[in-house]
């Protein structure tokens, strides 16, 4: 069994086209595990090793892989940086101990960025940065950190300085050691290691400045340090190191180091820092769930002595079965033991576990705490499912994807491809769980939503690629929601059905008051007032056929959201009550009672970020404006503007071939979801959404 103090889970994280996944192949070549460095330029990238990713350039599914460092098992997820595979990040966040968090030192913190760090800190994830792309045109180091510290409200404290030469990045000096790492002279191969060089006489004054300040830094969250600093005694390197370690363990600081990932420079570094700095399963808090029979509070901490705990993270749906990936917290998971999955009340048997290297698979034994394996034969296990010791029951806190913002209808091009098509779905839905589909048998198609055009666009390729069916995509369509008008006067609605159905009484009747929720909260939710004479056990199916009707909604059919429903009254018969009578009672009565509602349409928000050359930015706020965007700011860093903003997403279909075409190819540009806002009542006609 491994040390569990030599153990580092980590994933690697960043915007789209910070380097993030050349980073991740440098740490494969650099610690062994691989023989020759993969670019993602030439389609040779390890963890980017679906066609799709390779074709793109882009990852898209989070890859797992194992390598070692310093007698050190680092396992390591490298996660997308596309918003529309957020999902990818947010279940690997949920599993991990620690992250390194890639920047790119020209652009500094962007769209993306902002969202995996939001990403870190709710799961309280400590990090590290690795600013990238040090020897590019325009880099700036210092720059890159202080945007860190102004759009992440992060404590940055730079642990290394990039090293120039005649304008040209030689290699890295060690604040902490007064060192330099010379990559350049005699350095003619990749795998020769740095040179340890004395601190070039140049650097001197700005070295002294950023140790004092990174000293002083520490010196604030260790009282040890402050004790030194107050009597002038200068810290040696190793208390620093202990000090900064204890820091990021408590995320009270984020150590940043420097390099360029294409050329090598500044990888062993990052490789001792995850060691030294980022947690082991030891030093992170024991994992907390529920006790699924009593609801009490339960622990698990990282012993393999103790009763097994592990989270099934994500899924990759194969022809033979399914793929679990799953994070052992305790206990030891052994092939063929008998488990326990709290949310099904199931009991499953754990075929073969695999490590997993990107696509290659090794069989293993068994795997203890703080090991991230890949399990065959897992019959009814979905993404964020607990498995358990079933003498010992623990459910943890479920995986919660965002809800899909676009639409687009499916249909095979072939009658034969019917079944194939529904099968191969049912899979992609099970992987994905921002991807939904559903059947329309009366139209003979497919309506699937994703978070994005590139998201849809992928798995109908995917569909193509690896399943062998041949369908049609329709254009993109808006997921619009519908929600009770602020301020309205709450609505009212019954419903009463009293009917002989097969020789028995039915009866149920229901009243309730439909209105808006306070603002900041969504969803439905449904309560009862006191009193109601809706008997105790039917209520639950009450409130599921309630929830049921809310999705369609009575204006145009789509979703409701922002809705409180109330029970306020009800009839019962002791000897005629039913389930069917009152479920259809509700959803009569919410019918009536939206029907005579104020209704708004609300449409998904955009946040976007786009950088262009400084010469075409006015023609990219011109077309901006005739997308009824709202800028919120524009910057300058260096030659480039960066154009920030919020805009709705039905007005941003196709803008990735608009914006190169108002740039000749050089602007690039993201967009986050950023909340639903109510539709005007004057563009309902000009959508065609009602009739003038």
């Amino acid at each position: 069994m491994t040390d569990l103090a030599r153990i580092r889970n980590i994933g690697v994280a960043a915007h789209i086209d910070a380097g993030k996944t050349t980073v991740s192949e440098r740490l494969l070549f650099v610690s062994g595990v691989e023989h020759r460095i993969g670019e993602v330029d030439e389609c040779t990238a390890t963890l980017d090793y679906l066609p799709e990713e390779r074709e793109r350039g882009i990852t898209i599914t989070a890859a797992a892989t194992t390598l070692p460092w310093r007698e050190h098992s680092i396992n390591l997820i490298d996660t997308p940086g596309h918003v529309d595979f957020g999902i990818e990040v947010e279940r690997s966040l949920r599993v991990l101990d620690g992250a390194v968090l890639v920047i790119d030192a020209v652009a500094g913190v962007q769209a993306q960025s902002e969202t995996v760090w939001r990403q870190m800190r709710r799961h309280h994830v400590p990090a590290i940065a690795f600013v990238n792309k040090c020897d590019r045109a325009g880099a700036d180091f210092l720059a890159a950190v202080q945007s860190l510290r102004r759009r992440l409200g992060a404590n940055p404290v730079p642990v290394q300085y990039p090293w120039f030469e005649d304008g040209q990045l030689v290699g890295v000096v060690d604040l902490l050691e007064r060192r330099a790492l010379d990559y350049m002279h005699g350095h003619a191969n990749p795998e020769d290691p740095p040179l340890e060089v004395p601190l070039p006489k140049a650097l001197a004054d700005e070295v002294g400045v950023l140790r004092s300040e990174l000293v002083d830094a520490l010196a604030d969250t260790d009282d040890g340090l402050m004790t030194a600093v107050l009597e002038g005694r200068e810290p040696a390197a190793e208390e620093l190191r202990a000090a900064l370690r204890r820091a990021v363990l408590a995320q009270h600081l984020l150590p940043v180091l420097c390099g360029a990932a294409l050329r090598s420079i500044g990888i062993e570094p990052v490789l001792d820092a995850i060691v030294d700095w980022l947690p082991s399963p030891l030093d992170v808090p024991p994992v907390k769930g529920r006790d699924p029979k009593s609801g009490a509070l339960v622990e698990r901490a990282a012993d393999p002595s103790a009763p097994l705990c592990a989270l099934a993270f994500k899924i990759h749906a194969e022809a033979h079965g399914d793929l679990h990936f799953v994070r052992v917290y305790s206990g030891i998971l052994k092939s063929g033991a008998h488990l326990s999955n709290p949310r099904t009340g199931r009991h499953e048997r754990p075929g073969r576990l695999l490590r997993i290297h990107a696509d290659q698979r090794t069989q293993v034994d068994s795997a203890g705490p703080g090991e991230i394996v890949a399990v065959t034969g897992l019959k009814h296990v979905t993404t964020g499912d607990t498995l358990c010791d079933e003498h010992a029951s623990i459910l943890l806190e479920t995986l919660v994807a965002p809800e899909p913002v676009i639409s687009m209808v499916l249909e095979p091009r072939s009658t034969l491809d019917r079944e194939k098509l529904r099968i191969a779905l049912e899979r992609l839905e099970r992987e994905d769980p921002t991807f939904h589909q559903k059947e329309d048998e009366s139209s003979g198609q497919w309506l699937v939503s994703g978070m994005g055009e590139l998201h849809l666009e992928v798995l109908l390729h995917r569909l193509q690629r690896e399943h062998h069916v041949d369908a049609s995509m329709g254009r993109p369509r808006v997921n619009y929601r519908e929600t009770p008008r602020a301020g309205a006067a709450p609505s009212r609605g019954s419903g009463r059905v009293e009917r002989s159905l097969n020789g028995h009484n039915v009866f149920g009747a229901v009243e309730l008051e439909l209105s808006a929720v306070p603002e900041g909260e969504s969803g439905v939710r449904i309560e009862w007032a006191p009193g109601v004479a809706v008997p105790q056990a039917l209520r639950p199916a009450v409130a599921q056929a309630l929830s049921d009707s809310a999705q369609v909604g009575p204006r145009f059919g789509f979703p409701m959201v922002g809705a409180r429903i109330v029970v306020t009254g009800g009839e019962s018969r002791a000897k005629e009550d039913t389930e069917a009578g009152f479920v259809q009672a509700a959803a009569i009565a919410l019918r009536q009672a939206s029907e005579a509602a104020e209704v708004d349409l609300l449409e998904p928000l955009m946040s976007f970020e786009i950088e262009s050359p400084s010469e075409f930015s006015s023609g990219i706020l011109a077309d901006l404006n005739a997308r009824r965007a709202e800028v919120t700011g524009v910057e300058s860093a260096g030659p480039l503007r960066v154009v920030r903003g919020t805009v709705a997403l039905s007005a941003m279909f196709g803008y990735a071939t608009a914006v190169r075409s108002l740039s000749q190819g050089r602007a690039s540009f993201s967009m986050l979801p950023a909340g639903f806002r109510t539709v005007p009542e004057g563009e309902l006609v000009t959508r065609g959404l009602v009739w003038s």
